[in-house]
């Protein structure tokens, strides 16, 4: 691969003058110019990044980890901050923890390593661990998804997920459903926590009782939302209704009960969370809370870009709020007709 003086030599001029073309930091005569420019392009040169990032000591490049790829919820997220950070002539990293607190460790120190200007972060891990992860990162940062308890100085981009299981809730309950079971997610992350607090609040206020073995745990996965259907269909007497703490959980709750020949919205309700694309082409199409995911994203960037532009030091946080989708998986409840 060429080197800057192979440019140099191929150019006859000398390896300043090559520095000078390449960034454009002083004048160069236009004859000098256009033989750089012509031994660039024949050599295939390719300034060091690196080099360029010391220099200037910008790489224009922001870092983004988000914990599972495979989940369709953070594509829009991620469009959104690609979109806002390319229009701002910034390139994004991208890397998948796989919900490995350990892999998010590892690729948090090759971001370091890369110099990055900012980094857009979806937590992994419980929050001790994710604040000793991060401990050690002096970069403009901005959290999404979820709140790290101690994190004060970072930017915070969320939807108010207590509202969003609120609003899922009150929903089943406007219904007429009695008995609204809940799918929480992992134990320890603050969505899923904040979810289920909701939940049991519409509850209270409801003056509905809640049962313990009205709620089962799922992953934030189908199978685990389909492992947790089953649990929840053996119960006697079974649910009416279920709010599901996000869509793909969802999705796996309508296959559990499809299989149980259970049929959905006529004998059991499901409200999902995230409004993913699927969530209008499952069977039946998903009755869910939407979450702003694109306006999460760009957000994400604008805040991002916000603090490398202006070395603002204090946190912010931006709570935005999540809406019904009503589709076709909800519906009022009808008692069972018993023969006389």
């Amino acid at each position: 691969m060429a080197n800057i003086k192979n440019v140099a030599q191929h150019a006859g001029v000398s390896i300043t003058t090559v520095s000078h073309v390449v960034n454009g930091t002083r004048f160069v005569s236009e004859a000098a110019r256009l033989r750089v420019e012509e031994a660039v392009r024949e050599l295939g040169y390719v300034p060091s990044a690196v080099a360029r990032s010391l220099k200037h000591n910008s790489t224009r490049t922001f870092g983004m980890v988000i914990p599972n790829n495979s989940n369709p919820y953070f594509a829009e997220i991620i469009r959104g901050v690609e979109d806002r950070c390319f229009a701002a002539g910034y390139n994004v990293i991208l890397c998948n923890s796989n919900d490995d607190p350990k892999r998010q460790a590892s690729y948090l120190r090759v971001l370091a390593e890369k110099r990055i200007d900012g980094l857009v972060f979806v937590a992994t891990g419980s929050d001790a661990v994710v604040r000793a992860t991060l401990g050690d990162i002096r970069m403009p940062l901005v959290l999404l998804d979820r709140e790290v308890a101690g994190m004060t100085n970072s930017d915070l981009v969320e939807v108010n997920h207590t509202v969003g299981g609120e609003i899922a809730t009150r929903h089943l309950l406007e219904l007429g459903h009695p008995r609204v079971a809940c799918i929480s997610g992992p134990p320890g992350l603050s969505p899923s926590s904040q979810r289920r607090a909701g939940w049991v609040q519409a509850l209270e206020v409801a003056g509905v009782e809640r049962k313990e073995n009205d709620l089962a745990r799922g992953d934030f996965t189908a199978r685990g939302g389909y492992l947790a259907m089953q649990t929840l269909l053996k119960r006697k007497p079974r649910p009416t209704a279920v709010f599901v703490c996000n869509d793909l959980m969802a999705f796996g709750a309508l296959t559990a009960a499809r299989e149980a020949d259970i049929s959905v919205p006529e004998q059991l309700s499901i409200v999902g969370f995230d409004d993913i694309d699927l969530a209008a082409f499952s069977a039946p199409p998903l009755t869910t809370i939407a979450q702003p995911k694109l306006q999460i994203g760009t957000l994400a960037a604008e805040l991002l870009l916000e603090r490398v532009e202006s070395n603002r030091s204090e946190g912010r946080r931006v709570i935005l709020d999540p809406q019904l989708k009503v589709r076709d998986s909800t519906a009022r409840y009808q008692p069972i007709k018993t023969k006389p």
